[in-house]
This record gives structure tokens, sequence and C-alpha cells, in this order.
């Protein structure tokens, strides 16, 4: 006699596919040093909050002399045994910490280059010449190097580069009071460069004279645009070629 199973008592298939296993977790501790009821090991070396080296002592009772100075416990060096601990106010230190790393972020900014482009070509003013100066200087007292770029315009400028030459010269002499030559005027096609580092020894003394006279130190600031090239501009330049 046949028999016969019922549809709802059948076992569901089996899947081909593994169960999927749940996602790792991971208890992640806060960063930076452990504070107060972090603190668990003990005992440790204390410091008191005025830089006094307490000694050995067990980690409650730094604790409640931490609380009652109405600061925190701050484990200063974990490495060691017993560890470093100093009672602190760990809001103030935290404050004071990103100061000093938003300090040296903006030192660490100062090995940036800077270009300063003296024209379209060698046929440029005296007033021109002095703001890239005063732009150029700015720039080194920031602690930027400073790449000065001389360009000359259609074959009639390359044969007559001395005046070029002279003029990149003049402005590395003016720059001379706070920087230090790194790299001595090259050609590369048509643009000759040089490159100033700053000089912070050379610096601190500017500084001085300025504050001793009493003047204020420019800060870097973009140059107004250079001029568009004109038309007789440009049949200037086919007009090199052509000869």
């Amino acid at each position: 006699m046949a028999i016969t199973v019922r549809a709802d008592t059948q076992e569901p298939p089996i899947s081909q596919f593994p169960p999927r296993r749940p996602p790792f977790q991971r208890d992640f501790a806060p960063a930076g040093p452990r504070i107060n009821d972090r603190i668990r090991i003990s005992p440790i070396r204390l410091i008191d909050e005025q830089g006094t080296m307490i000694g050995v002592v067990e980690t409650d009772e730094a604790k409640r002399m931490a609380q009652e100075a109405g600061l925190d416990l701050v484990e200063i060096a974990a490495d060691v045994r017993p560890p470093v601990c100093k009672i602190m106010d760990f809001g103030k230190y935290k404050y004071e910490q990103a100061k000093t790393e938003k300090k040296n972020r903006q030192n660490s900014k100062g090995g940036e280059l800077k270009e300063v482009r003296l024209g379209r070509s060698m046929k440029i003013g005296v007033h021109d010449v002095e703001l890239r100066v005063r732009q150029a200087r700015a720039f080194l007292i920031e602690g930027n190097k400073v790449q000065i770029v001389q360009s000359f315009r259609g074959a009639r400028e390359l044969a007559h580069r001395e005046i070029g030459d002279q003029l990149i010269k003049q402005v590395i002499n003016a720059l001379l009071d706070v920087a230090r030559l790194d790299m001595a005027p090259r050609m590369a096609g048509r643009r000759q460069s040089a490159i100033l580092s700053p000089d912070r020894t050379k610096i601190d003394t500017y500084k001085r004279k300025m504050a001793a006279e009493g003047k204020k130190i420019e800060a870097s600031k973009e140059l107004p645009p250079q001029e568009p090239e004109s038309a007789e501009d440009d049949a200037q330049d086919d007009g090199d070629r052509a000869e």
C-alpha cells in the first residue's frame, strides 16, 4: 500500500550556500590614553598635578586623590611596569595637544614650492619686479621654497638673453637677505628658473630689523593677473620666428 506524504510535513530543501556568519564584532577602545576607570592595572607610579613624583601607589588611591582635586587620572606611560599616571585636567591636556599638532601641521606646510614669474617676457616694469620680489620674500618668510621663473618671448629675446640673466640675478640678490640659493639660474626651453630656500637665521635677523624700524612684515597674497597676449605681440613673435 502506497503511503501519501502531506505537503506541509515535507522538510524544506537544503540550500546549496552555507548560512551567513554574523558580522565580526570587535570592541574598539577609545583613542587616546586611558583615564580614570579605564585604568585597571594596579599599582601605578603616580605624578601629582604639580608634577611631583609621588611614587608607587594603588590605583584606587590615585583615583581618589584625582577626584578630590577635581581632576583626572591619566596614564602617560603604559609600556612600563608599573605604568606611570599623572593627575591632570584631561580636557585642558587634549586642548593643548590639539594646538601643538595644529602648529606642527602648519610648520610642515612650509615645504611647498611657490612659483613667482617675472612676467610673460623679460620686458617687465620696475614696479612689477618690486611686486614679485615682495611676494617671493613673503613666501620665504612663511617657510616656503620659491622658484623664480624668467620667460623669453621670441627669438629676439633669446638672442639677448643677457638682459634676462641680469634681471633674474637682480631678483635673487634682493632676496638673499632671507634666503639661500639652492639652484642657480638654469635654462629649460624658453624659460630660465632658479630656486631659493628660506634661511631661518637670516629671516630672524630680518624680523628683528623690521621690528626695530617699526615696520610690518607683509603676508603673501595673490599678484594681479598678467595682461593677456595681444595680436601685436603674436605678430612680433611670428616675425622673430621668420627671422
